[in-house]
């Protein structure tokens, strides 16, 4: 049993933290101190009570959790390649030595500290992590883990502030779960694979009929990558002159990132598009060896081009119509994502429908697939996945 002496040498311990001093803001943790401060039963229960709304009631899982997310000083001295000095790291090893034995005090431990209380009082789970152990190992190998909030999350938007902000239920599109494109698909991680090990890596312009799983093969690879340090910022089209802010935001961090854009498209007048084009053709992209851009667009030239455009006497009307179709030019790789003829069609449905487990016969299958397609003009993967879907709806 811990005794009382005891409580109070580990209650100093949690004062004296500085590396991850952010930590006593956390509700569990402060409800903890509180306790080991001044014992008693209400101050206890407060404790178990915060830990059941935070987790469950698993304590050793809650503070190495707390300690994986944390931005502190020390992961963002090595995630930015620098050598953490001596001092600093002398007081991690103390604090995650700390943060260990509160990791493991268990009920008893704590109860001990009490008389004997009129009412049963809750239990908890303690221990069962090796803080040390784990802490320098994602330290070690921060490239793939990230810190802080891009340690828990694999998608981010920018809000209407222009703040990278995590996505909270994101889009969990697996690789295994597109059918065909395969061509277009291994183009992407190729690319993507060589942005996370350090090679040299394009900027990508995906192009082609609406439905043929464009944003879905970026968002594959995302969650396909997230566990080698890959993570996806949305950013809109009306956002894009935040660009040179949010590389300048990233530039320390040791994970490797994709802007997504979807569904680009402008009017040759909009201002976006000469924001898009400084970003991609100036120096600010190269000197980002930790960022790509990837955008689709359902237009091969991206510039809505309207026939009046073509029209005039304009001495240099060929260089006007050159600086319309430019900006495709500027992305390193274009991949065009075509709608799928019939056999495609359904290949992807056949793939589909067995998946979800549904039950008809080929032809049968096929044949309502195949009308499905015609009554709404046309063949994508995203049709596929409709009639699919409705199928089962139906089951």
């Amino acid at each position: 049993m811990m005794e009382t002496k005891e409580l109070k040498k580990l209650a100093a311990g949690l004062e004296a933290l500085a590396v991850f001093r952010p930590l006593l803001a956390d509700p569990v943790l402060a409800a903890l101190k509180e306790y080991l401060d001044a014992p008693s039963a209400g101050r206890y229960a407060a404790f178990v009570a915060a830990l059941y709304e935070a987790n469950g009631g698993e304590l050793g899982r809650h503070v190495l959790r707390l300690c994986e997310d944390s931005a502190n000083v020390y992961v963002r001295t090595v995630g930015a390649g620098q050598t953490p000095p001596a001092c600093m790291a002398e007081a991690l090893a103390a604090e995650l030595d700390c943060l260990q034995r509160v990791a493991d005090l268990g009920p008893d431990a704590l109860l001990a500290a009490l008389p004997e209380a009129a009412a049963p009082l809750p239990r908890y789970v303690a221990g069962g992590v090796d803080l040390p152990g784990s802490y320098m190992h994602r330290a070690e190998n921060i490239h793939r883990y990230g810190y802080g909030v891009w340690a828990a999350n694999r998608m981010f938007y920018l809000d209407e502030a222009g703040r990278i902000t995590p996505v909270s239920h994101p889009d969990t599109t697996k690789l295994e779960d597109l059918v065909d494109y395969e061509a277009q698909r291994a183009i992407i991680l190729r690319n993507t694979r060589a942005l996370l090990e350090g090679k040299p890596a394009a900027n990508i312009l995906l192009t082609g009929d609406a439905g043929t799983g464009k944003s879905s093969a970026v968002k594959a690879i995302g969650n396909a990558l997230f566990g080698e340090g890959l993570r996806i910022i949305e950013v809109r089209k009306d956002q894009l002159r935040a660009i040179p802010h949010v590389l300048d935001e990233l530039a320390a961090n040791p994970l490797k990132f994709v802007l997504f854009i979807d569904d680009l498209s402008f009017l040759k007048d909009d201002d976006n598009y000469s924001a898009l084009k400084a970003v991609l053709e100036g120096s600010v992209t190269a000197k980002s060896k930790n960022v790509v851009i990837y955008a689709t667009s359902n237009r091969r030239h991206i510039i809505k081009e309207k026939f009046s455009d073509r029209e005039g006497d304009e001495v240099h009307r060929n260089d006007t119509m050159q600086e319309l179709v430019s900006l495709s030019e500027r992305f390193g790789i274009h991949i065009t994502f075509s709608k799928p003829d019939k056999a495609t069609f359904l290949h992807i449905v056949r793939h589909l429908a067995a998946a979800g487990g549904v039950q008809l016969p080929a032809d049968e299958l096929e044949r309502r697939a195949e009308r499905y397609a015609l009554e709404r003009g046309g063949r994508s993967a995203r049709l596929a996945r409709q009639f699919v879907d409705g199928l089962l709806a139906g089951m």
